[in-house]
């Protein structure tokens, strides 16, 4: 039996509809279903989302076992929220009718309404909407006029369409902005094209609307000694809508953040309501939350943030290597990405001490003009802010992106801007190198996705992506460094913002082959993650002060552990050699045992995140520490390896306090041993040599990567411009001759 009547009288006893649209028949409820799940997800994009019991309604609608049951359900779930209905007769002529929407709105704020659209005519071009009250969004002279009093926007983006898709029925998102409150009549057109408006002005309706006041509310906010900082707001009504409204932000809010950052003594605006208000800074602080009521005699709120660690009072800075000012989610209008203030606010909001702002194709031309190769004057020690390039969208891109820091130059030599770089990656590395720059791959999951959950993961990946896929021959490399003499050509691998797997599968079969590349930890804000700054961070070990060349150079040695900064590994030693302290080893005459140590912290709730906790690891968020949580416990496991497989494990409790944990482990052979919480945490290795041989801990490592070099070919040799092929020949002949080699020195598993 159909629950759907049930709903229907559950919708209308309830209150859900404060009016009636006429309900369209003869609606296929395949595509309908389609486009308003895409609705749904674009109201919780701009902090709108559906209540609770209007989903709930949704849902079921969506279940009905006929197209005409599923019509009438899902205009009885949202028709509710409609401002007016507008109908394209099969003459493309249009006309609206006022919804049964309380047209509300509020002061200085956006406000989000649907449209119901009934196109008998198939129409697929954009909906327009206009009003003679809305001002410009230019700041033009007429901007103040007392009728100008209105803007308004569509949503005509991802996940929805920039046109009407010829359904019968759809639903369609509109925004209002009001410069004013009181009382304010709006008048709204509508049309599909020139000349398609109906007669009469029937394609206009004038709404009188009803604008809430706002209030002007300082922020006091201190960090935990009770400092001036900035923090994350996020701020949310009694119907889950979020303020300020993210349908039409600018900079230095972004429309795909729920929160917003504010600093010590600046302000915001809310209207008269209740609200809860979620407030942290950055994954090593506890999140608050509070109820208040605001209303004309709310002048000032104070929030105070609470850590459960700080590891920069331990010497370790945090960094994100790979964020971006421009493409991906950033808008390109009204400017080509958003300036240095911007990005810096986002770091101080979420505690990030060392934010690298990259450069990449969208808008080079635009935002290379903030490169000067040293701090941006928006950094405020000991928050640094630092301009450089990501080899991505251009040049050696499609063998393996590339993140280039610490450049002294940013435009390769022949040329003004990214079109004329090499197409290998090779070749961008010795540049870069050249000019002293720390060097690696981008999210180097991508194209190295393997079947199985075994590490190290013996199955070849495709080397397909944009990943660490030409890193399997460029490690074999060394270049000239900037004093002349040889270094190596990668110094590390990106981790946290692609499957761990993937990640970490290459790096411990090359350092199983005896190559030294370290990890560092990145975001690829707001590309893969569009949540925040800093979800994937390197820890670095300094003793003075910081500086960006310090922490560069901390990355370069492997004095410093990766993560999403919700577990911390501080310390990490073999015996008493320190990881990233000198050459990082440790030597034996012969076979033995050798004692690790490590001060291991890690916070996790009281209840479990099934959400996360349940996913499969290729999903994201990739690396998380509710994934390293035992059972339904509040514990995680620390596990120390050798050569990629634990050698020992110690259980700890994830209540945020910092444990000496020390374990003893056989070392057979030459080997490197690092430290993880899987997948939260990693440190970068000790290496422990026996009788002075080189590491040669799997000789299937080597063979798995000498078929990498070969199906790395396979697809990348199509990419490669022909005055760079010798180049390229070379530079994959001389990394299957060390694969062979390493093969040749290896032990028989």
């Amino acid at each position: 039996m159909n629950s759907f009547p049930v709903i229907i009288l559950s919708l209308f006893s309830s209150s859900l509809i404060a009016a009636e649209l006429g309900q369209i028949s003869g609606v296929e409820a395949q595509p309908l279903i389609a486009q308003t799940k895409r609705l749904t997800q674009a109201l919780e994009f701009i902090g709108a989302p559906l209540t609770a019991a209007r989903r709930q309604a949704l849902e079921e609608a969506h279940s009905g076992e006929t197209d005409a049951v599923v019509g009438v359900g899902v205009q009885v779930a949202l028709d509710p929220l409609c401002l007016a209905q507008v109908t394209i007769n099969p003459e493309s002529r249009v006309k609206v009718v006022p919804g049964p929407a309380k047209p509300v709105l509020v002061e200085g704020g956006w406000t989000v309404f649907l449209i119901k659209v009934h196109n008998e005519a198939g129409v697929t071009a954009p909906l327009g909407v206009q009003s003679p009250n809305a001002r410009s969004m230019h700041n033009s002279p007429k901007e103040d006029l007392p009728d100008r009093w209105l803007d308004l926007a569509t949503m005509d983006k991802q996940p929805l369409a920039r046109t009407l898709g010829g359904l019968k029925l759809e639903y369609r998102i509109l925004s209002l902005y009001s410069r004013d409150r009181g009382k304010r009549e709006g008048k709204l057109q509508f049309d599909v094209g020139q000349g398609t408006q109906d007669l009469g002005f029937r394609n206009e309706s004038s709404i009188l609307f009803t604008c809430r006041p706002a209030h002007e509310i300082e922020l006091e906010v201190l960090d935990e000694n009770g400092k001036p900082t900035t923090a994350g707001f996020e701020i949310r009504d009694e119907l889950n809508r979020v303020y300020p409204s993210q349908s039409k932000r600018t900079a230095p809010d972004f429309a795909f953040h729920p929160q917003i950052y504010r600093a010590h003594g600046e302000s915001l605006r809310l209207p008269t309501g209740t609200y809860t208000i979620r407030t942290y800074r950055g994954p090593e602080s506890l999140p608050q939350e509070r109820q208040l009521k605001v209303d004309q005699n709310t002048g000032k709120l104070s929030f105070k943030t609470r850590r459960w660690i700080d590891p920069s009072l331990l010497g370790w800075w945090s960094g994100d290597h790979h964020i971006h000012a421009a493409g991906c989610a950033h808008y390109t209008n009204p400017t080509e990405g958003v300036h240095a203030p911007d990005m810096m606010r986002h770091c101080l909001g979420e505690d990030l001490k060392v934010g690298c702002n990259l450069t990449w194709g969208p808008c080079f031309d635009y935002q290379k003009q903030f490169f000067t190769g040293k701090d941006d004057k928006v950094s405020r020690y000991p928050y640094l802010l630092r301009y450089d390039i990501e080899v991505s969208g251009f040049g050696s891109h499609q063998s393996g992106h590339l993140c280039l820091l610490r450049l002294k130059n940013q435009i390769y030599p022949g040329g003004d801007s990214k079109d004329h770089w090499p197409k290998l990656c090779l070749n961008t590395l010795r540049w870069a190198k050249k000019q002293g720059a720390l060097v690696g791959p981008a999210h180097s999951g991508w194209g190295l996705s393997v079947p199985g959950k075994e590490l190290p993961n013996y199955n070849p990946p495709p080397f397909d992506g944009i990943g660490a896929n030409e890193y399997i021959v460029d490690v074999t490399h060394t270049v000239e460094g900037p004093d002349g003499r040889q270094v190596a050509a990668v110094d590390f691998l990106s981790m946290v913002d692609t499957p761990y797997l993937w990640e970490l599968n290459i790096w411990y079969h090359t350092l199983n082959c005896g190559f030294r590349t370290r990890i560092s930890g990145e975001t690829d804000f707001p590309c893969i993650y569009g949540e925040r700054v800093g979800l994937g961070r390197s820890y670095v070990k300094l003793e003075g002060r910081l500086t960006f060349n310090e922490w560069c150079e901390g990355i370069r040695q492997g004095r410093n552990y990766v993560g999403d900064g919700r577990s911390h590994l501080i310390g990490f030693q073999v015996n008493d050699t320190e990881m990233g302290v000198g050459d990082s080893s440790v030597r034996l005459d012969g076979p033995g045992k050798v004692t690790a140590r490590v001060r291991a912290a890690a916070f996790l709730p009281e209840k479990p995140y099934p959400g996360i906790r349940d996913l499969p690891y290729d999903n994201k968020p990739y690396w998380h520490i509710e994934r390293s949580r035992l059972g339904d416990t509040r514990d995680v496991t620390v596990e120390i390896l050798v050569n990629g497989k634990a050698a020992a494990k110690r259980t700890l409790h994830a209540d945020g306090s910092l444990k000496d944990l020390a374990f003893e482990v056989p070392i057979e052979r030459s080997s490197w041993v690092a430290a993880r919480i899987l997948p939260s945490s990693h440190t970068n290795p000790v290496w422990v040599t026996v009788a002075d041989r080189p590491v040669r801990a799997s000789r299937r490592s080597a063979e798995w990567c000498l078929r990498g070099v070969n199906d790395c070919w396979s697809q990348k040799e199509k990419f490669i411009d022909k005055d760079e092929l010798d180049d390229a020949r070379k530079a994959y002949d001389h990394a299957r001759n060390s694969y062979k080699r390493i093969i040749a020195e290896s032990e028989i598993p």
